[in-house]
């Protein structure tokens, strides 16, 4: 998916016409739709610790009396969940011919992700038995609000840059626990609460005009979404209740869109 959108950015470049002014006008307003994918630059979906449980018994009668120390690695956005889709539309305001103000809605969206989260030592064995999770889909949505300024023409094209400022409610999150050889599973126990929380970032993109009001633009950039609310109610009898007090996202977009003024 992220070749085939650099693909269409790059032969817009080499195609698109250039004979139709491109950007914001002062006083009009535009509408835009866009999509692509957000690949996770940096930020953990949960974070490392170590604990100690004196009988697994309650997980497994079979186990009763054998004790264990969890051993749990962080795991990032990447390690999990990989690349997202991102899709939205954006309305935008002209406040001169060079720049414009915008507000925009966006939908990120991953499937479900499954990754060794760390293992659990069993001293009455002398190993290590690996420990595996499963975290439910991660679904964000965005509100946020931005300046754009636009260059001079660059061939067929009007480069720019943009900055954006908002929030990101991404919606709960579950995760299932397994430890496969000593068959003990914890299943689609709460993991982060849903939330809102701070986001924003900025952009750089290119605009071709296909008419003298439709545009298409296609961008990158660099997204931030703060950190999610941990949910203890299952892991922290564990010991676990620290490894969710993260989950924030710092990722980059690749998205192309179409944009009609008015």
């Amino acid at each position: 998916m992220k070749k085939s959108i650099l693909a269409a950015a790059t032969v817009l470049c080499l195609f698109a016409p250039a004979a139709f002014a491109a950007g914001p006008q002062q006083g009009k307003f535009s509408w835009s739709v866009f999509g692509g994918i957000d690949q996770p630059l940096s930020g953990d979906v949960h974070g490392g610790a170590t604990a100690a449980v004196p009988d697994l018994g309650p997980l497994n009668p079979a186990l009763a009396g054998v004790s264990a120390e969890l051993r749990i690695r962080s795991r990032s956005h990447d390690d999990i969940y990989g690349s997202a889709m991102s899709y939205g539309m954006e309305f935008s305001y002209g406040i001169n011919d060079r720049s414009e103000v915008f507000g925009q809605i966006r939908q990120t969206q991953a499937d479900e992700g499954s990754v060794q989260v760390g293992g659990a030592f069993v001293p009455a064995l002398s190993t290590t038995l690996p420990v595996r999770g499963t975290f439910s889909d991660y679904e964000a949505l965005t509100l946020e609000a931005g300046y754009r300024y636009y260059f001079g023409e660059l061939g067929p094209a009007r480069p720019f840059v943009a900055g954006r400022l908002g929030a990101t409610r991404t919606d709960d999150i579950r995760a299932t626990f397994v430890i496969p050889d000593a068959a003990i599973t914890i299943a689609n126990v709460p993991f982060t609460e849903a939330k809102w929380s701070v986001s924003g970032g900025v952009d750089v993109g290119l605009l071709f005009p296909v008419s003298e009001k439709v545009s298409i633009t296609a961008q990158t950039g660099v997204r931030y979404v703060a950190d999610l609310e941990g949910d203890d109610a299952a892991i922290g009898g564990l010991g676990l209740g620290s490894i969710n007090d993260t989950g924030k996202r710092v990722s980059y977009p690749v998205s192309v869109g179409l944009r009609v003024d008015f």
